[in-house]
């Protein structure tokens, strides 16, 4: 690929860099129609008062994260790592790697107007989502082709979630967290971000696809491993998908045995690791009585992950449109990322 400008956009949810932060990213994610799916005119409101009413206990979480998100500075981190593991696979290409956050900054117009300044000649959308929901590939998707107007033919992952080096890279970590614990007899617990039941019934191929890279994990790792896949960080009066971590924690302390979180829908560490995981559950477990409460650090910068995630790029230069890297949703996904 010769003398190709190529822009690589990174798109994940974003964070409150400070508690002055706080409301107004907490208004921005609950104004997105793929977060509240009711008309404008009563989710903006509905947003406002939302976020007014979160945004006290919101401060006091983020403070336990030093006052703000780390999210933006880990994917900075991943986007410098990527560039290296992609100059070397495309050494004739110019590559820039960019990111865009969802809900605050730099959000999503503020990139696309960077990108546009670098004039690509092809551009990558690769949401650090490997399971695509409607609720977040597919809004960041859905945003980026409303912001950017510059040049560039466009291609777009819409999910890795069989990748192989995100499969090796959560191996590695669930194995490291485990020997370094002694190898104590624990239930792994694949937890992912929950998802209301209307919206998994309703065509997205969210769990499907979670299912799927568990599977994968459990598969890597051997025979011998007493796993389950759970879901976290339920709001609201909906019913979602399930079993809960809260549940499957509790099972575990019921059955006599530890616990093991994944994070297996996370690739950088946020406030639903590390205020969700790390404090609430395992204040959780030890109520329950779960005689070890162990967890695995996310994917982050692991050789293994941003090797993985540059293959993936590298395969979608070669098709056209928004496709998967690995295997296609069955038909009857009609949310699919790839059917935009």
């Amino acid at each position: 690929m010769s003398c190709s400008r190529i822009a690589v956009v990174l798109f994940n949810l974003g964070g409150p860099d400070g508690p002055q932060a706080v409301r107004p990213f907490l208004e921005n994610l609950f104004s997105d129609p793929a977060i509240i799916r009711v008309p404008w005119l009563v989710r903006r409101p509905l947003a406002a008062l939302i976020a007014r009413t979160r945004e006290a206990s919101a401060i006091e979480n983020y403070a336990l994260m030093g006052g703000g998100s780390p999210i933006v500075p880990e994917t900075e981190a991943q986007a410098a790592a990527l560039r290296i593991s992609l100059a070397a696979k495309l050494p004739d290409a110019e590559i820039e790697v960019f990111i865009a956050m969802r809900y605050w900054r730099p959000l999503t117009e503020e990139t696309a107007k960077a990108v546009a300044a670098f004039k690509p000649d092809r551009i990558i959308l690769a949401p650090l989502y490997p399971q695509y929901s409607t609720t977040t590939s597919g809004s960041s998707l859905q945003a980026w082709a409303k912001a950017y107007r510059g040049v560039g033919t466009s291609h777009g992952l819409c999910c890795w979630y069989d990748n192989q080096g995100l499969v090796e890279a959560h191996v590695e970590r669930i194995l490291e967290t485990w020997n370094a614990a002694g190898r104590p007899k624990v239930r792994l617990l694949f937890s992912a971000h929950g998802l209301p039941e209307q919206i998994a019934n309703n065509g997205d191929p969210y769990q499907g696809q979670i299912e799927a890279t568990c599977a994968a994990i459990a598969k890597r790792l051997g025979e011998g491993w007493d796993w389950q896949v759970c879901y976290q960080s339920r709001v609201g009066p909906l019913k979602w998908i399930g079993p809960s971590t809260p549940e499957a924690i509790g099972w575990a302390a019921r059955d006599g045995v530890g616990v093991l979180i994944d994070p297996v829908a996370f690739v950088s560490e946020h406030i639903e690791t590390l205020v969700e995981l790390d404090r609430d559950y395992a204040e959780l477990a030890a109520e329950v009585g779960a005689p070890i409460y162990l967890r695995a650090p996310v994917v982050g910068e692991s050789p293994r992950f941003i090797d993985g995630l540059a293959g993936a790029i590298e395969r979608c230069l070669g098709r056209s449109g928004i496709c998967p890297d690995g295997v296609a949703c069955p038909a009857g996904m009609s949310r699919c990322g790839r059917s935009r």
